[in-house]
């Protein structure tokens, strides 16, 4: 289906998904200018809908799929109402209005609950806890359970900033919170993002340059941190219990840091089937439901990498089975999420136990994914080819991550100049 704004939508089956019954689930697909997003779709039984692909190329003319053809007929129509309504297409606004089931669109509070329901109901956890978590936070800090639109001033979000990085003590905990730059622009940018969707009438809008008096969104400090060559191989010569926890958080880090740094979460969404040969194929999770043409990233199996599969693989390899045992086929999104973030904590607390013990800078989940992208650079690998192994579309991308690393070098640079005296 079309429209003058040129986004399109389709109810379509995506056959690289399916639960424990091997069915797939059906999604709403959105087009706008070669970029795609898929949303999760409920059934008439309000679950989530899966099918058999059988199934699914019959439903718009068996008679028995009647009544399931008028609901998906339903929802695709108001996608295109929402789309049809939004005076500039963009994605974040698709989903503010598509998502909201708000009564009153001048309450911040609600709308900001409904968009964390409705995205945690379509399988999008991480977002979906941003918008809780912002939520929470900015009803602490208010004391209201409601909010209108128009108490969100350009001194509102000032004074919200200054509080969230203001350390305090929470009753029953020994240290006082601190708050990151980092999480109050991911906060508030949500509370930018449906701001935009609802343009509520008569009210200022706060966000923009500072210079012009508006509120300008923090940015989180760039710390990317990476180790050396030297550091990375006391990690992998780094004598664990055989078989013990500690030993498999450090093989999974070595595993992240050799496999071009993917995360862990593409890390645990891994199968067999992903293997091929001498090497390993994959999407990034990150991107493989929001671009048309899929990035996909090849990854060679080393030595190194091979040892770590015969290690912790699951055996024996069935080409559907996850390759490590973080994740379970049939899981829902939410323990899917879970199981990962349990993982990225057990890794990180056995790297600081490893890195203590050497002696070294503690690392995390996020330095093997930096680590890997140093190391290139330092050894005279190309933007071009650090961009494509970390499945970056574009040199821009590539070259702002590795920003960080030319300001090192040229502090490394500057300092030779005048060496301070001994």
């Amino acid at each position: 289906m079309k429209t003058d704004r040129t986004a399109t939508t389709g109810i379509i089956l995506e056959k690289r998904k399916s639960n424990v019954d091997k069915l797939h689930p059906v999604k709403l697909r959105v087009t706008y200018h070669r970029e795609r997003k898929y949303y999760t779709l409920k059934g008439l039984d309000k679950k989530s809908l899966y099918m058999t692909e059988e199934d699914f190329n019959t439903y718009l003319t068996a008679v028995k799929f009647k009544p399931l053809k008028t609901h998906l007929g339903q929802i695709e129509d108001r996608a295109m109402e929402v789309i049809k309504g939004l005076t500039m297409f963009s994605f974040e606004a698709f989903e503010a209005e598509y998502f909201s089931k708000i009564k009153d669109k001048d309450d911040l509070f609600s709308i900001m609950a409904s968009t964390g329901k409705e995205l945690r109901d379509a399988g999008r956890i991480s977002t979906a806890v941003t918008f809780e978590c912002g939520l929470n936070s900015l009803k602490e800090f208010t004391g209201k359970e409601k909010f209108p639109f128009g108490r969100v001033t350009v001194k509102f979000l000032k004074d919200y900033e200054k509080w969230m990085l203001t350390p305090r003590i929470i009753k029953g905990r020994k240290k006082a919170k601190v708050n990151s730059r980092t999480t109050v622009g991911i906060y508030l940018r949500n509370v930018r993002t449906v701001f935009n969707q609802i343009k509520p009438v008569g009210v200022p809008y706060p966000f923009g340059k500072s210079k012009y008096g508006l509120y300008s969104i923090p940015k989180g400090k760039n710390t990317k941190k990476a180790l050396t060559l030297v550091d990375i191989a006391q990690i992998a010569a780094h004598h664990s219990p055989s078989g013990s926890v500690e030993e498999r958080s450090r093989d999974f880090w070595l595993f992240s840091y050799l496999c071009n740094g993917i995360n862990i979460k593409d890390m645990a969404r891994l199968k067999y089937a992903n293997i091929s040969s001498d090497k390993i194929t994959l999407i990034r999770a990150k991107t493989a439901e929001s671009v048309e043409e899929e990035t996909t990233i090849e990854i060679m199996i080393t030595k190194q990498i091979g040892r770590i599969i015969d290690r912790w693989g699951k055996k024996p390899a069935d080409r559907n089975d996850y390759i490590f045992p973080i994740l379970r086929n049939g899981m829902t999104p939410e323990n899917e999420y879970r199981a990962i973030q349990q993982a990225v904590q057990t890794i990180n607390k056995n790297m600081e136990n490893i890195c203590n013990d050497l002696e070294i800078e503690r690392v995390t989940t996020y330095s093997a994914r930096h680590s890997f992208a140093t190391v290139l650079k330092r050894s005279g690998a190309s933007v071009e080819f650090i961009g494509e192994s970390l499945g970056h579309r574009n040199k821009q991308t590539t070259q702002n991550y590795l920003a960080n690393f030319e300001d090192e070098e040229k502090r490394k640079w500057a300092n030779a100049l005048l060496p301070e005296p001994d």
